[in-house]
């Protein structure tokens, strides 16, 4: 190949097969779609060869485009392998961490457990980064994952923090406007769902109850139930957080999920990553109470 090939072009392009599109290749990146394009046309020019067709229903790989793939994602393994050994260099507990967790947990959690860190390590910064989507450690796309599962089976280090218990939730005007929901079953009450699939409801609590509204958010879902719009099951250290919902009276709590702190095994030696997971480790064992009552 007469030039060498530009590494952030390549990192582009991978980007750009992965989203399917210049616009989305731009909001993961943190550019602009132009230079997006200038990268991709770049590429071009330089392997002498299209890699994307532009049709009217998106990006198409050429044939050239799929044999880059491979020595794109090899060139890739290898960055990110040298850019966890270097940041595994550091010794001194400063910087900024990149903190993946799913929105159950950004409700209240993250910013009680953010007032302790920031307290004891003051030059530490954190950037959450709120989504159900599975980040990718190996990836780098994050440097620490809260996740919520039963199991992980990914090839990172990993510790299980605690298992939640569940718990159902309404606000008081609406639990005195459908008394008797333990005696008939939930009969005219609505739930709040969090998907389409309400397989649940019939070994619930309240199966004749009817699910009425679905809103993904923990967030959304406990608004909605504060202002009396039906019950929700939600993780109790989320319901019990807001004075404005009860617990159902007479409905024990059911079991919930694991919470897993999750990190690239390359970074146990990064003391700011070092001193996020051990914090995060004491903070669930101090106030298990909160997640398992």
């Amino acid at each position: 190949m007469a030039k060498d090939l530009d590494w952030d072009h390549l990192r582009i392009f991978l980007t750009t097969m992965r989203t399917g599109s210049f616009r989305k290749a731009a909001e993961k990146l943190g550019v602009n779609h132009g230079t997006v394009h200038r990268a991709i046309s770049a590429l071009e020019t330089d392997l002498g060869t299209r890699i994307f067709d532009r049709t009217t229903s998106g990006l198409q790989l050429t044939q050239s485009g799929e044999t880059l793939i491979e020595p794109a994602e090899e060139m890739e393994a290898q960055a990110n392998n040298i850019s966890r050994k270097i940041s595994g260099l550091d010794l001194v507990p400063s910087g900024t961490i990149r903190l993946s967790l799913p929105p159950a947990l950004s409700h209240g959690l993250l910013t009680d457990m953010l007032i302790g860190f920031s307290k004891a390590y003051p030059e530490i910064s954190v950037r959450a980064i709120s989504t159900n989507r599975v980040s990718d450690l190996k990836r780098l796309e994050t440097d620490i994952s809260l996740r919520v599962a039963m199991n992980v089976d990914e090839d990172v280090l990993g510790r299980k923090l605690v298992k939640f218990v569940q718990a159902v939730y309404a606000a008081p005007s609406y639990l005195e406007a459908n008394p008797g929901l333990s005696e008939n079953g939930g009969e005219g009450a609505h739930w709040i769902a969090w998907n389409d699939q309400h397989d649940w409801v019939a070994n619930s609590p309240f199966p004749k109850a009817r699910v009425r509204h679905v809103l993904p958010e923990v967030s959304m879902q406990i608004e909605a139930a504060a202002q009396g719009l039906g019950l929700i099951k939600v993780p109790a250290f989320n319901g019990d957080a807001d004075p404005r919902l009860f617990r159902v009276p007479g409905v024990p709590v059911q079991p919930g999920y694991n919470i897993w702190l999750l990190y690239h095994g390359d970074l146990r030696r990064v003391s700011r990553v070092r001193a996020f997971v051990d914090f995060a480790f004491e903070y669930f064992a101090s106030n298990r109470e909160l997640f398992t009552r």
